[in-house]
């Protein structure tokens, strides 16, 4: 049996310092060992001179910040990526020293302020976000500039100057007392697409990008482009650095990625049979009866339901693992609770595991088979569960 131990940062928003995982009706289990190989994994794939930034944004997608970016950069990382100043604040709090790039954007004095108290690296992804940085540090007298990340856009349409502009904008960051350029990156909007041909013209316009940047003589200390997808697909695109997130939580961002390197699912999201009964055929389980028994029924509530993250429109889709087997949900998810038919496993009891996402014996359940009956992606049924459920760090 897998030793568990309640992983503290995990847990901040549980209490399980005081409420013991073992005593909950549902939790999530993080496996830190499958976490480090993926990150070993990943760190092999490179070249020596690529680093690699653990994205550990939204909660290190539902995984939980502190603990998974200690592991990451026991694992190989140098590098970590967040949206927002609090996520990166998180974890400077925890003692992380890492440089911590923060992807989204930020403009308010305030920001700017904790960017520079906490050493965080923001992304500058227009010349107005430049001026008001450069003067709110004039402003607060900070001694020395900040490092900061130019933000280009090549095609995702999100953050970031045009790439024509690239060498003028560049220019003008580099003129400003307060900054330092670190890097000049951009995101590939379809690297997870077999198609390679718009990955192809956006990887050609960051190139043109920085053709201009170097003819005016300006020195760029680190370039990075790829995504998991992308890092997975072509090396080419790897240059100083690459972003990855969904790779290390050991999925692949598509199929036909794979065969590039071994990874191992992190995630189980677990829960407690609270109780079981029999039912009679014609039985209506749950609300709105979308479930009728066809026959007489063996029942257990499992404690979980969408307010913990399990979407609602898997109700009458899913299955589940029971002591190494699958079983079926049946009826409505509620709130709290959903149903499953444990008719075809014998004396079921109250309080057995049930597995939703993971491994039990030679059956498992990914994020990603939800995502495929959701038609949905995999991130969001990752960053979907709740801090009402505890992650307890497995070894």
């Amino acid at each position: 049996m897998l030793s568990r131990k309640p992983a503290s940062s995990m847990a901040s928003h549980q209490h399980c310092d005081t409420y013991a995982w073992f005593s909950q009706r549902a939790w999530v289990e993080i496996d830190l060992e499958a976490l480090s190989y993926n990150v070993q994994q990943l760190r092999q794939f490179l070249a020596p001179h690529t680093q690699l930034m653990a994205v550990v944004k939204a909660d290190a997608y539902g995984h939980g910040a502190v603990t998974v970016a200690q592991t990451a950069l026991q694992g190989g990382a140098s590098w970590l990526g967040v949206a927002t100043v609090p996520e990166g604040i998180q974890l400077r709090e925890a003692g992380i020293e890492a440089p911590i790039l923060i992807l989204g954007a930020t403009h308010t004095v305030e920001q700017i302020q904790a960017i520079a108290q906490w050493q965080l690296q923001p992304t500058i992804g227009s010349p107005k976000q430049a001026l008001i940085f450069s003067n709110t540090l004039e402003t607060m007298q900070h001694d020395s500039p900040i490092p900061v990340h130019i933000k280009l856009d090549t095609g995702m349409s999100r953050l970031g100057t045009n790439w024509q502009q690239a060498g003028e904008f560049v220019q003008l960051v580099d003129r400003l007392p307060h900054l330092d350029i670190a890097s000049v990156y951009s995101h590939l909007a379809t690297a997870d697409s077999p198609d390679t041909s718009i990955m192809a013209e956006q990887h050609r316009r960051f190139k043109e990008a920085i053709a201009q940047i170097k003819a005016l003589g300006i020195k760029i200390p680190s370039l990075h482009l790829a995504n998991s997808a992308a890092t997975l697909a072509d090396k080419r695109l790897h240059y100083d650095m690459v972003r990855v997130g969904l790779a290390v939580y050991g999925l692949y961002p598509a199929p036909h990625l794979q065969k590039t390197i071994s990874l191992k699912p992190v995630i189980q999201v677990q829960a407690r049979v609270t109780h079981v009964k029999t039912i009679a055929a014609g039985t209506g389980v749950s609300y709105g009866h979308q479930f009728i028994a066809p026959r007489e029924m063996r029942l257990a509530v499992v404690g979980i339901g969408y307010a913990d993250g399990v979407p609602r429109n898997l109700s009458n889709q899913m299955q589940v693992l029971l002591r190494g087997q699958r079983v079926p949900q049946i009826g409505a998810i509620t709130m709290d609770q959903l149903m499953i038919d444990v008719s075809a496993v014998p004396d079921v009891q109250e309080g057995e595991i049930v597995t939703l996402l993971g491994e039990q014996g030679q059956e498992r359940i990914t994020a990603d088979d939800w995502a495929e009956k959701l038609n949905t992606i995999s991130w969001e049924i990752l960053c979907g569960f709740k801090h009402r459920l505890p992650r307890v760090g497995v070894m």
